[in-house]
Protein backbone atom coordinates (compact mmCIF):
# COMPACT_ATOMS: atom_id res chain seq x y z
CA UNK A 1 0.00 0.00 0.00
CA UNK A 2 1.49 3.35 -0.96
CA UNK A 3 2.24 5.60 2.03
CA UNK A 4 -0.06 8.35 0.79
CA UNK A 5 -2.97 5.94 0.45
CA UNK A 6 -2.32 4.51 3.94
CA UNK A 7 -2.31 8.05 5.33
CA UNK A 8 -5.64 8.77 3.61
CA UNK A 9 -7.09 5.56 5.02
CA UNK A 10 -6.16 6.37 8.60
CA UNK A 11 -7.28 9.98 8.30
CA UNK A 12 -10.75 8.68 7.38
CA UNK A 13 -11.00 6.00 10.08
CA UNK A 14 -9.05 7.72 12.87
CA UNK A 15 -12.05 8.07 15.16
CA UNK A 16 -13.24 4.52 14.55
CA UNK A 17 -10.26 2.42 15.65
CA UNK A 18 -9.43 3.78 19.11
CA UNK A 19 -9.62 0.86 21.53
CA UNK A 20 -10.97 -1.48 18.84
CA UNK A 21 -9.82 -4.75 17.29
CA UNK A 22 -8.47 -4.34 13.76
CA UNK A 23 -8.12 -7.29 11.36
CA UNK A 24 -5.48 -7.00 8.64
CA UNK A 25 -6.42 -9.67 6.09
CA UNK A 26 -3.87 -10.67 3.43
CA UNK A 27 -1.49 -8.83 5.75
CA UNK A 28 1.73 -8.96 3.73
CA UNK A 29 4.28 -7.01 5.80
CA UNK A 30 1.61 -6.11 8.35
CA UNK A 31 2.08 -2.39 7.78
CA UNK A 32 -1.65 -1.60 7.87
CA UNK A 33 -2.36 -3.52 11.08
CA UNK A 34 0.74 -2.08 12.74
CA UNK A 35 -0.35 1.41 11.72
CA UNK A 36 -3.75 0.71 13.29
CA UNK A 37 -1.98 -0.13 16.58
CA UNK A 38 0.04 3.08 16.39
CA UNK A 39 -3.24 4.99 15.83
CA UNK A 40 -4.91 3.60 18.95
CA UNK A 41 -6.34 0.19 18.08
CA UNK A 42 -6.30 -2.06 21.15
CA UNK A 43 -5.49 -5.18 19.18
CA UNK A 44 -4.58 -6.18 15.61
CA UNK A 45 -5.09 -9.57 14.01
CA UNK A 46 -2.84 -10.37 11.06
CA UNK A 47 -3.89 -13.11 8.61
CA UNK A 48 -1.23 -14.14 6.11
CA UNK A 49 -0.40 -17.44 4.44
CA UNK A 50 3.18 -16.69 3.31
CA UNK A 51 5.87 -17.86 5.76
CA UNK A 52 8.36 -15.14 4.81
CA UNK A 53 5.71 -12.44 5.29
CA UNK A 54 4.78 -13.92 8.69
CA UNK A 55 8.42 -13.61 9.78
CA UNK A 56 8.47 -9.96 8.68
CA UNK A 57 5.26 -9.22 10.60
CA UNK A 58 6.63 -10.87 13.73
CA UNK A 59 9.96 -9.05 13.45
CA UNK A 60 8.19 -5.70 13.00
CA UNK A 61 5.91 -6.32 15.97
CA UNK A 62 8.91 -7.24 18.16
CA UNK A 63 10.93 -4.23 17.00
CA UNK A 64 8.05 -1.96 17.99
CA UNK A 65 7.31 -3.79 21.24
CA UNK A 66 3.65 -4.41 20.42
CA UNK A 67 3.60 -8.23 20.25
CA UNK A 68 1.16 -8.39 23.18
CA UNK A 69 -1.39 -6.38 21.18
CA UNK A 70 -1.17 -8.63 18.14
CA UNK A 71 -2.26 -12.04 16.97
CA UNK A 72 -0.57 -13.43 13.86
CA UNK A 73 -2.35 -16.24 12.05
CA UNK A 74 -0.57 -18.25 9.36
CA UNK A 75 -3.45 -19.40 7.17
CA UNK A 76 -5.50 -18.30 4.22
CA UNK A 77 -8.28 -15.81 4.80
CA UNK A 78 -10.77 -18.38 3.53
CA UNK A 79 -9.64 -20.87 6.22
CA UNK A 80 -9.75 -18.33 9.02
CA UNK A 81 -12.37 -15.67 8.34
CA UNK A 82 -15.40 -17.36 9.88
CA UNK A 83 -13.56 -17.74 13.20
CA UNK A 84 -12.38 -14.13 13.46
CA UNK A 85 -13.99 -11.37 15.46
CA UNK A 86 -12.97 -7.76 14.90
CA UNK A 87 -14.53 -4.31 14.81
CA UNK A 88 -12.74 -3.18 11.65
CA UNK A 89 -11.54 -5.37 8.78
CA UNK A 90 -9.03 -4.33 6.14
CA UNK A 91 -8.49 -6.50 3.10
CA UNK A 92 -5.87 -5.99 0.47
CA UNK A 93 -5.38 -9.23 -1.44
CA UNK A 94 -3.05 -9.23 -4.43
CA UNK A 95 -4.92 -7.36 -7.15
CA UNK A 96 -4.72 -10.36 -9.51
CA UNK A 97 -6.80 -12.48 -7.08
CA UNK A 98 -10.06 -10.80 -8.04
CA UNK A 99 -12.22 -13.64 -6.68
CA UNK A 100 -10.85 -13.05 -3.16
CA UNK A 101 -12.71 -9.74 -2.91
CA UNK A 102 -16.20 -11.12 -3.45
CA UNK A 103 -15.52 -14.27 -1.42
CA UNK A 104 -14.25 -12.28 1.57
CA UNK A 105 -16.78 -9.45 1.36
CA UNK A 106 -19.67 -11.90 0.94
CA UNK A 107 -18.57 -13.74 4.09
CA UNK A 108 -18.20 -10.51 6.07
CA UNK A 109 -21.58 -9.35 4.77
CA UNK A 110 -23.35 -12.30 6.42
CA UNK A 111 -22.71 -10.87 9.89
CA UNK A 112 -21.26 -7.44 9.21
CA UNK A 113 -18.75 -5.72 11.47
CA UNK A 114 -18.78 -1.95 12.01
CA UNK A 115 -16.47 -1.24 9.08
CA UNK A 116 -14.77 -3.10 6.23
CA UNK A 117 -12.20 -1.46 3.95
CA UNK A 118 -11.01 -3.06 0.72
CA UNK A 119 -7.92 -1.89 -1.13
CA UNK A 120 -8.18 -2.71 -4.83
CA UNK A 121 -7.07 -1.66 -8.26
CA UNK A 122 -8.94 1.46 -9.40
CA UNK A 123 -9.88 -0.36 -12.61
CA UNK A 124 -11.54 -3.16 -10.58
CA UNK A 125 -14.92 -1.85 -9.49
CA UNK A 126 -16.29 -3.66 -6.45
CA UNK A 127 -20.02 -4.22 -5.97
CA UNK A 128 -22.08 -1.66 -4.06
CA UNK A 129 -23.35 -4.36 -1.69
CA UNK A 130 -22.17 -7.67 -0.28
CA UNK A 131 -24.81 -9.32 1.87
CA UNK A 132 -25.69 -6.76 4.57
CA UNK A 133 -22.66 -4.56 3.80
CA UNK A 134 -23.13 -1.47 1.65
CA UNK A 135 -20.42 0.69 0.17
CA UNK A 136 -20.37 4.10 1.85
CA UNK A 137 -17.32 5.70 0.25
CA UNK A 138 -14.55 5.22 -2.31
CA UNK A 139 -11.17 6.94 -2.28
CA UNK A 140 -9.13 6.77 -5.49
CA UNK A 141 -5.45 7.62 -5.69
CA UNK A 142 -3.68 6.85 -8.94
CA UNK A 143 -4.17 3.18 -9.78
CA UNK A 144 -5.39 2.29 -6.26
CA UNK A 145 -8.77 2.56 -4.57
CA UNK A 146 -10.15 2.07 -1.09
CA UNK A 147 -13.80 1.04 -0.81
CA UNK A 148 -15.47 1.46 2.59
CA UNK A 149 -18.38 -0.79 3.58
CA UNK A 150 -20.76 -0.51 6.53
CA UNK A 151 -23.80 -2.46 7.70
Amino acid sequence: MPDRLREALFNVIAGEIEGKTFADLYAGSGAVGIEALSRGAAHSIFVESNSAAIRVIQENLCALGVEQQARVIRATVKETLSGLSADVYFLGPPYALVEEYSRTLDTLGESPPNLVIAQHAARHELAAEYGRLGRSRVIRQGSNSLSFYRP
